[in-house]
């Protein structure tokens, strides 16, 4: 963090912190000592704050990403430009909180209340006795906020390149959250999961959806005017068939291929075709599996064998690939975000005397993905997103691990 940006943030002591929440706890109460809670612009990166009552606080400019506020009570508060990435949110009530401009990537606000909360655009701008006027916004990719210094000037009527900044919440999961009449105006919500959230009322004008998911969620009374809708995902069709025969048989036939070295059976030409519908494929042998661009957000595929498999551009988000055999692997531009990938092997693929298929992972996604204890050996990573990616124990001698 540059200079100017660490003067703009404050930090607590355990003590001083609890100090806080007591005395605004007491503010809510209407007992005597009580005070609203100010904790604008303070650094409170990784803290445990679990059900913590910070009703009507304000948290204007804080720094809250990799906290956990997992069942916090956080209802009226004022959450203006904030940063929330990757902040645990589980459970949490934010009812009619102000999140203008915050940054929400990759959070986790699961069967969370937002419901009347506002999520229009939202700009931060700070004047420091040193470089005048500063905008406070949140780099996607570094873990430190940025700031574009104005030096003296007055900013009056002043149209900033870009507008406001819309509220981020990128690759969240708002799974089963509570979204009725929330303000999402011109939101990012690229890559979000929504399964099952109740959007009554939302309005999602002008907002990016690009790639969300929206199973299990009724539209009926959302306003989407204007808003990005390339490659949502809906739920899956009740069966899907290729060539006249249903999917599960397909596949059937794939694994007579694999067990009979290509005597019986056919490989699986199965591009873009949503795998959703057969519920899991946990240990399943899907050896050269043809399947790019295809859809197994979610699903359970532990122990799956998929040497040497075709999975480029594939939809793998969430997806429980613990122990799976995907050596040789094509997985480029493969959406791994939040993946389960522990003790994977995604090392080199023998093909024939003195030959190997090396797996790779060229522009793939693995946002906050789990290699731990993988043997990752000679993979290609070249240009992947790596953001938070556990690589624990993971063996990775002699990977690309260009970013």
């Amino acid at each position: 963090m540059s200079t100017s940006a660490a003067r703009l943030f404050r930090t607590l002591e355990t003590d001083a912190l609890r100090a806080i929440v007591e005395a605004h706890r007491r503010y809510l109460a209407g007992r005597s000592g009580g005070r609203r809670a100010q904790l604008s612009y303070v650094d409170l990166t990784n803290r445990q704050l679990d059900g913590v009552d910070l009703r009507e606080a304000d948290l204007s400019g804080a720094r809250l990403n990799e906290a956990s506020l997992r069942g916090a009570d956080l209802a009226r508060a004022t959450f203006f430009g904030a940063d929330l990435r990757d902040t645990d949110l589980r459970e949490a009530n934010l009812h009619q909180a102000d999140l203008r401009g915050v940054c929400l990537r990759g959070a986790n606000l699961a069967n969370a209340n937002l419901e009347a909360c506002d999520l229009r655009e939202g700009l931060i701008a700070l004047q420091d006795r040193v470089d005048g006027f500063q905008v406070l916004s949140h780099d996607a990719k570094a873990h430190e906020s940025q700031i574009a210094v104005v030096a003296g000037a007055r900013m009056v009527n002043v149209q900033t390149m870009g507008g406001p900044r819309a509220a981020d919440l990128s690759d969240t999961n708002l799974a089963g959250a509570r979204l009725g009449g929330a303000r999402l105006i011109a939101a990012l919500l690229d890559g979000a999961d929504l399964t099952g959230a109740a959007v009554d009322g939302a309005d999602f004008s002008n907002a990016s959806m690009r790639r969300a998911v929206l199973t299990k969620v009724d539209l009926g009374f959302v306003n989407l005017e204007g808003a990005d809708t390339t490659g949502v995902l809906r739920s899956p069709p009740r069966a899907i068939f290729i060539d006249d025969r249903p999917l599960p048989d397909v596949l059937a036939e794939h694994e007579a291929y694999c067990d009979s070295q290509g005597a019986k059976g056919k490989i699986a030409k199965l591009g873009e075709v949503d795998f959703r519908v057969v519920g899991q494929l946990r240990r399943r042998r899907l050896t050269a599996l043809v399947a790019p661009g295809a859809v197994f957000f979610g699903m359970d595929l532990s122990g799956a064998q998929l040497q040497g498999a075709d999975l480029n551009g594939a939809d793998l988000r969430g997806v429980n690939l613990k122990g799976a055999d995907l050596r040789g692997a094509k997985l480029i531009g493969a959406d791994l975000s939040k993946a389960d990938l522990r003790e994977a092997k995604l090392g080199p693929l023998a093909i024939g005397e003195g030959r190997l298929v090396r797996t790779d992972l060229s522009r793939a996604k693995l946002r906050l993905a789990d290699l731990t204890g993988a043997h990752a050996q000679r993979a290609r990573f070249l240009q992947a997103d790596m953001y938070g990616v556990k690589l624990r124990g993971c063996d990775l001698k002699g990977a690309e691990l260009e970013v």
